[in-house]
């Protein structure tokens, strides 16, 4: 069944989980009818956004994130809060595919009435997030959820993505073997906001406890993100809901602060212009594609590029200049 824009509106801003699927689904949709249709209803609903907390959460794979996400909602409900997940799946690069698991291995968090869990498809979309995140994340806001927990796919993508979406960005990290600080690149470490040691139990207390002065002594060489912030580097175990109060403190701690600068208001205006630029590249992209004489171009450009009969950046750039000159 079909869903006028004044039904899913009216689904969102009551907390009919299932309208406020259909909602989500309409925006991903890449049909020009479903975008007509999105585009007005997120324009109908922004007066109802940027009330919430968005978290970001990134980690290796096996560093527990939907442990974590399931245990760490759970306990933003017992604080009287509305929590919604956005789990991105990694889609396959042959059919954009994607396994949607999420949902399922958040069983517990699923059942609650407070919760909302959004699997969706990287569809191959760079950062560890997908294309929609964002306004995905405005339909959220609009039914009333306090929290919104993003889980990136975590393989090693770039992640500035998630941080130019969120408010906290959120490093999960485990005690693995040899360096701690192997594999951790700069450019994450310059990112986040708080680090969590996961899965530490009695018996590697004292490994977690030097990684954690490790990662402070690497900290200390980065310039801060947030003045007056030092990024807390925790330790704790998600499973057994051990550290995930002194988290949430934490992030309350960091979003005040960041309102107490003005700083809040500011970032956000800069990550609403982000998103601004990238869909004026892609509306422009696909204006281009669809003109009759820019999509002979498109081709044929394409064909260069592949066929290495010039450089990719070349092809664009002759392509561009051909399209806006009306050639």
């Amino acid at each position: 069944m079909k869903f006028s824009t004044e039904e899913l509106i009216e689904g969102i801003r009551s907390g009919n989980k299932r309208l406020i699927a259909k909602a989500i689904t309409l925006v991903e949709s890449k049909k020009a009818e479903h975008r007509n249709q999105a585009e007005e209803l997120l324009k109908q609903i922004m007066p109802f956004t940027g009330k919430s907390v968005r978290v970001g959460i990134t980690g290796v794979p096996g560093a527990g994130k939907s442990t974590f996400i399931e245990n760490f909602g759970r306990l933003v409900i017992s604080h009287g809060k509305k929590v919604a997940v956005l789990a991105i799946d990694p889609s396959s690069s042959i059919n954009k595919g994607s396994i949607l698991g999420d949902k399922t291995r958040m069983e517990e968090l699923a059942k609650e009435e407070n919760a909302f869990i959004r699997p969706s498809p990287s569809s191959g979309f760079l950062g560890g997030v997908a294309n929609t995140t964002f306004e995905t994340m405005m339909i959220c806001e609009a039914a009333g959820y306090d929290y919104i927990l993003i889980e990136t796919v975590g393989v090693g993508q770039s992640e500035v993505l998630v941080a130019d979406i969120t408010d906290v960005f959120l490093f999960l990290k485990i005690i693995g073997g040899g360096d701690e600080l192997q594999g951790i690149k700069r450019g994450i470490m310059e990112m986040v906001d708080l680090i969590f040691i996961n899965k530490v139990d009695q018996d590697n207390l004292q490994k977690a406890k030097n990684t954690r002065l490790e990662l402070k002594r690497a900290l200390d060489f980065i310039p801060p993100k947030e003045k007056d912030w030092k990024i807390p580097v925790l330790l704790g175990s998600a499973l057994y809901n051990e550290g995930l109060e002194e988290i949430y403190t934490k992030i309350d701690e960091f979003i005040s602060l960041k309102k107490k600068a003005g700083r809040f208001n500011e970032v956000r205006t800069h990550q609403a212009e982000k998103r601004f630029e990238y869909w004026v590249q892609e509306y422009i992209l696909a204006m281009m594609k669809k003109s009759s004489s820019g999509e002979e171009a498109y081709i044929q450009h394409k064909k260069n590029a592949s066929e290495m009969v010039s450089n990719p950046s070349t092809e664009a750039k002759l392509f561009v200049e051909k399209f806006l000159s009306g050639d």
